[in-house]
């Protein structure tokens, strides 16, 4: 309790300095999942995907992250176990920023995608087991994270699946590829609208004192995505295009269209992934500033400090502009080649997943579940479409990520403890 005392000014201030290197990594890791797809199919350039993902990742963080945040803290770890000893939580989760982030930057370094998710959860198991023994830790809990691993790659896998699937039949093995891209396209654009609608409404608008019951909720998303779809329908008609083209060059002008959805997708992507992810960084931060703030006490239910959010928001930008790239070529080009259409399934299906999940309040993988996505994409056009040494390489980084960030945690735990004499 000393410590808190003592020191509480300065414990906020070092916990909000690795609270926004975490995000720093965050933004260098996994906003490039969002945007790979993006960017290697060539909808968007580096620069236009930095924007998108300012803008909406700021928005899917305030709006909809407030669920996640609490599963993060209060889920993984009991708290009860560290009620006469605070100052092992305000230490532990500090050290747990700091462990997650610097293998986040790592990782971002050789171009590997991992998951913020399990960083962040390995490195809370590693200072709890340290702390207070394993009895903090609920297993439970951390076993259904775990089972979401193999599970939400394996959905957005087969939605992506599906979405390239229907895109191929309906549009690209036609006699009119062209035609037939101009009639459905809408349709795909008002599918993402109602998805990205549907969490804003379900997730986010309660947080402003908005609440609407399922029906109304289904229907004003319903309405969103058929007003999107319309647009779409007048923007795409103004496309400049010769419907009596060669097939190859109709294929391009279809790839411009759904260049055009990639946009959308990329939003989507990127609001879904501030939802979800940007509590990784979050909820260790406004645990620390909770405890000192109450002189020691735990509260039930934490309020984010006004300032939390838009820290966490500007973290992650700034990592993804300066460390981004590497990333987004893994992503983007390491996998398969992607085109807009092929990146356009395998987005939407993402952001459909995490919505899933953000819904269920689960903390999941969004590069796992953009990974799988793409994967699934690949699949469709057969396995030799895959780059399977990338994918080892993904998947063994993936299987390091838990250790490595208990490891690091452990360590700058015992540091931290020694430095501050507790």
């Amino acid at each position: 309790m000393d410590i808190i005392a003592s020191h509480g000014s300065m414990l906020v201030l070092i916990a909000a300095a690795v609270g926004f290197f975490m995000a720093y990594g965050i933004g260098a890791n996994d906003v490039a999942n969002a945007m790979g797809t993006s960017v290697g199919s060539k909808a968007l350039t580096i620069k236009q995907a930095i924007i998108i993902a300012m803008i909406f990742e700021f928005a899917g963080a305030y709006l909809a992250g407030g669920e996640v945040t609490s599963t993060i803290r209060k889920g993984i770890i009991d708290a009860a176990p560290f009620a006469d000893i605070p100052e092992l939580m305000v230490l532990g989760m500090i050290s747990a920023l700091f462990a997650a982030g610097t293998w986040l930057l790592l990782a971002s370094a050789l171009g590997w995608p991992v998951s913020t998710t399990h960083s962040i959860i390995g490195a809370i198991i590693g200072f709890a087991l340290v702390a207070v023994g394993s009895e903090a830790i609920q297993w439970g809990k951390v076993a259904g994270i775990v089972g979401s691993w193999v599970v939400t790659p394996a959905i957005s896998g087969f939605i992506a699946y599906l979405i390239f699937m229907s895109a191929q039949k309906l549009i690209f093995d036609t006699d009119k590829p062209l035609t037939n891209a101009k009639r459905f396209v809408p349709f795909y654009m008002g599918l993402a609208g109602f998805v990205m609608s549907l969490v804003t409404i379900k997730k986010g608008l309660k947080h402003i004192g908005i609440n609407l019951g399922t029906v109304e909720g289904y229907a004003l998303a319903i309405g969103i995505a058929v007003l999107i779809g319309l647009i779409g329908k007048v923007f795409i008609a103004r496309m400049k295009m010769d419907p009596n083209a060669d097939k190859q060059m109709q294929f391009n002008n279809v790839e411009k269209v759904f260049a055009v959805l990639m946009v959308l997708t990329a939003c989507c992507m990127a609001f879904a992934h501030g939802s979800n992810d940007v509590a990784n960084a979050i909820g260790p931060l406004a645990a620390v500033v909770n405890i000192v703030e109450n002189n020691g006490e735990m509260a039930k239910k934490a309020e984010l400090a006004w300032w939390i959010l838009p820290l966490g928001g500007l973290g992650i930008v700034v990592g993804l502009a300066v460390l981004g790239k590497k990333v987004i070529k893994t992503i983007g080009e390491g996998i398969t080649h992607l085109t807009p259409s092929r990146g356009f399934a395998a987005e939407l299906a993402a952001a459909s997943t995490v919505v899933i999940a953000s819904g269920t309040g689960l903390p999941i993988s969004t590069t796992q579940t953009l990974v799988g996505a793409v994967l699934g994409v690949g699949m469709a056009r057969g396995i030799a479409a895959l780059n399977m040494g990338v994918i080892r390489n993904i998947v063994v980084s993936w299987v390091i990520t838990l250790p490595v960030g208990a490891a690091l945690a452990i360590v700058i735990f015992y540091i931290l403890r020694s430095a501050f004499g507790v």
